[in-house]
C-alpha cells in the first residue's frame, strides 16, 4: 500500500465531494428563488455534463505535458475560483461558462485521482481501496448539504467556505508530488473512445450514477420544497444520502473483492435504486421514513460507481488504465448532462412525482442492459 499516494488522491476527491454536495443544492436554490423553472435549472446543471465530456479527453494530455500533481493543483485552483464566481455573477447566462470551468476542473481531478489511486492499490485489495476513496467522496457529499443547512443560501459565506476547503485540500496533493505516477499517452482519441464500449456494464453503471447523483442533488431541493419541506429539512435529507454512502462503500467494496463476477453486485445495486424510487412517492409525507429510505438507497446506489470502477480495473491493466479512467469519467459526464434534463422535464410534465419516476427510468434501463449481458456468457 502506498498510503501517501492514496491520501493525495483521496484529498483531491474530497474537493469534488464538497463542491458537489454543497454547490448543487446551493446553486439550485438560488436559481429557484430567482424564479427559474425546474427545466431551466436542469439545463444549467446539465452544462456540467457537457463540460465533463469535453474535459475527459484532455486530462491525459495535460498530465503528460505538465505532470499529474501540477495538473491537479491547477484544477483545484480553477475550480475554487470558478465556484466563487457564481456569487459575483448576477445574470443567468453568466452561470453557464462558470459551470463549464467548474466541472472541467472537477472532471480532470476525477480522472487523475482515480488513475493515481488505481496505480497505488494492490489488485487484490482494489475494492477496499476504492471503497475508502468513495467513502471520503461520500463524506464530502454528506458534509456539503449539512454545511448548506447551517449556512443557508444567502450571502458570501457558503461560497467562501467552499473556496477555503478546496484550497486546503491542495496541501496533501503537493506533499505527495514525488510519488505521483507517470501517464504515458497511447492510442490517441480513438483509443480513448473505444473504452467507452469495451466494458459497457462498467461505463453504463457510472453513466446512471452520474445522472442520478447530479440530477438528484440538483433538483432534490426543488422537489423537497414542492413536497412541503423547509430548505433545511430538504438539505438534511441529502445529508442522509451522503451518510449512507459513507457507511456502505467500504463494506460493498470488500464484498466486490470476494465476488467472481461483479456484475451480479451491480445488478443488486440497480435493483435497490429502482425499488427505492418507486416507493418514494408513497412515503414523501413522512420525513423520517424518507430519511431511512434515502440512507439505504443512497449508500447502495453509490456503489454503482465504486463497484463499476473496480470492475473496470479488474479487466484492464498497465497503460490502458488512464484511458479507461478517462472513458469512465466521460460516461459520468454524459450522465451529468442527461440526468438533470430528464428529471427537470419529468417534474415539469408530471409534477412532483416526476422526480422519482425519472430516476426510476435510469435504473430500469441499466437493469435491462445488465440482464442482457449476463445472459451472454462470453460478454
Amino acid at each position: 500500500m502506498r498510503w501517501l499516494s492514496i491520501s493525495a488522491a483521496v484529498a483531491s476527491i474530497s474537493v469534488v465531494g464538497i463542491a458537489i454536495g454543497l454547490g448543487m443544492p446551493l446553486l439550485s436554490i438560488i436559481l429557484e428563488t430567482r424564479g427559474h423553472s425546474a427545466s431551466m435549472i436542469g439545463l444549467n446543471t446539465a452544462v456540467a455534463g457537457i463540460a465533463s465530456i469535453a474535459a475527459a479527453p484532455l486530462a491525459t494530455p495535460l498530465a503528460v505535458r505538465f505532470g499529474v500533481v501540477w495538473t491537479m493543483l491547477a484544477m483545484i485552483l480553477l475550480g475554487a475560483f470558478a465556484f466563487v464566481g457564481f456569487y459575483f455573477a448576477p445574470a443567468f447566462w453568466m452561470w453557464f461558462p462558470l459551470r463549464v470551468l467548474l466541472h472541467l476542473a472537477l472532471t480532470v481531478l476525477f480522472i487523475l485521482s482515480e488513475f493515481w489511486i488505481s496505480s497505488s492499490a494492490p489488485p487484490r485489495r482494489r475494492g477496499l481501496v476504492l471503497g475508502i476513496y468513495a467513502t471520503v467522496l461520500s463524506l464530502g457529499f454528506a458534509a456539503g448539504p449539512w454545511l448548506f443547512a447551517q449556512m443557508g443560501s444567502t450571502g458570501f459565506l457558503p461560497f467562501g467556505t467552499v473556496f477555503a476547503l478546496v484550497v486546503i485540500a491542495a496541501v496533501p496533493v503537493l506533499a505527495a508530488w514525488r510519488e505521483s505516477p507517470e501517464i504515458v499517452a497511447e492510442g490517441g482519441s480513438a483509443g480513448f473512445i473505444r473504452y467507452t464500449w469495451l466494458i459497457p456494464t462498467a461505463t453504463a453503471a457510472v453513466l446512471v450514477f452520474g445522472a442520478v447523483e447530479t440530477g438528484g442533488f440538483a433538483l432534490f431541493p426543488v422537489y423537497g420544497s414542492r413536497v412541503g419541506y423547509s430548505e433545511g429539512d430538504a438539505a438534511l435529507l441529502l445529508t442522509m444520502i451522503g451518510l449512507g454512502n459513507v457507511l456502505l462503500q467500504i463494506p460493498l467494496g470488500m464484498v466486490s473483492d470476494r465476488i467472481k463476477d461483479r456484475r451480479h453486485l451491480l445488478l443488486a445495486c440497480a435493483g435497490v435504486g429502482l425499488i427505492g424510487m418507486l416507493a418514494l412517492p408513497y412515503i414523501d409525507v413522512n420525513w423520517h421514513l424518507m430519511a431511512g429510505l434515502l440512507f439505504v438507497w443512497g449508500g447502495v446506489v453509490a456503489a454503482l460507481y465504486t463497484v463499476g470502477l473496480a470492475h473496470l480495473g479488474s479487466r484492464l491493466a498497465g497503460h490502458e488504465l488512464a484511458n479507461a479512467n478517462a472513458a469512465f469519467v466521460f460516461c459520468y459526464g454524459f450522465g451529468m448532462m442527461l440526468g438533470p434534463q430528464v428529471i427537470g422535464i419529468g417534474m415539469d410534465l408530471f409534477g412532483v412525482d416526476g422526480f422519482a419516476w425519472s430516476l426510476a427510468l435510469f435504473f430500469a434501463a441499466y437493469i435491462v442492459l445488465l440482464l442482457n449481458r449476463l445472459a451472454r456468457p462470453n460478454c
